[in-house]
């Protein structure tokens, strides 16, 4: 290995903030989503939402502008984290995908369909970290992640203005480091060459 350079071979980088909203910290999830802003993938680039609620009536969404890149996620990456996103029976909704904000106070994500509105802000921003998974170091999970993770204290979604009940929590054991929404930021995923 040349000192500095990965020996793995990189699959995707770009963004993926998320929002997991619940009524306590061990309760079950009222709101779980996963936002993809992909810059680098073997599909190109492209934008991803994936997203189950109560606002969805427990039915999982997926909002795209590159459908390869989509259905690629689904089939590589959604299934793992959250086996229900990997369904390619599931509609993928044309959208358009925009963000605003002032990192240091708030983050807001943008989402919008033909018949839907969706926003995505984050508040009460914690310090930044970086995460580094190797390939295999997490049970199941063959892809190695890096990235700057961003956890917030505070976090809401809506969809055509009606909020999504719950709320976030940042993990005990590593309160100013781990949260159930964070943004992560500069995120790489690897595979081990073959």
């Amino acid at each position: 290995m040349t000192f500095g350079i990965d020996p793995n071979e990189v699959v995707l980088t770009g963004e993926n903030p998320f929002i997991r909203l619940a009524h306590s910290p061990d309760g079950e999830l009222t709101t779980r989503t996963s936002l993809w802003k992909v810059i680098f993938s073997p599909h190109g680039s492209g934008n991803v939402l994936f997203i189950v609620s109560t606002l969805t009536d427990a039915i999982p969404r997926i909002y795209a502008d590159n459908i390869q890149v989509a259905r690629w996620f689904q089939r590589d990456i959604a299934k793992l984290q959250y086996e229900p996103f990997g369904d390619e029976q599931l509609e993928i909704i044309d959208a358009e995908f925009d963000a605003h904000g002032d990192i240091r106070d708030y983050w807001t994500e943008t989402i919008s369909s033909e018949e839907d509105e969706i926003l995505m802000t984050w508040y009460d921003i914690k310090e930044p970290h970086i995460i580094d998974y190797p390939p295999h170091s997490r049970p199941g999970r063959p892809h190695g992640v890096y990235a700057c993770m961003i956890p917030t204290a505070g976090a809401q979604i809506t969809i055509n203005g009606e909020r999504a009940e719950g709320e976030t929590f940042l993990v005990d054991q590593y309160s100013n480091s781990l949260a159930t929404s964070s943004l992560a930021f500069s995120e790489s995923w690897v595979v081990e060459r073959s």
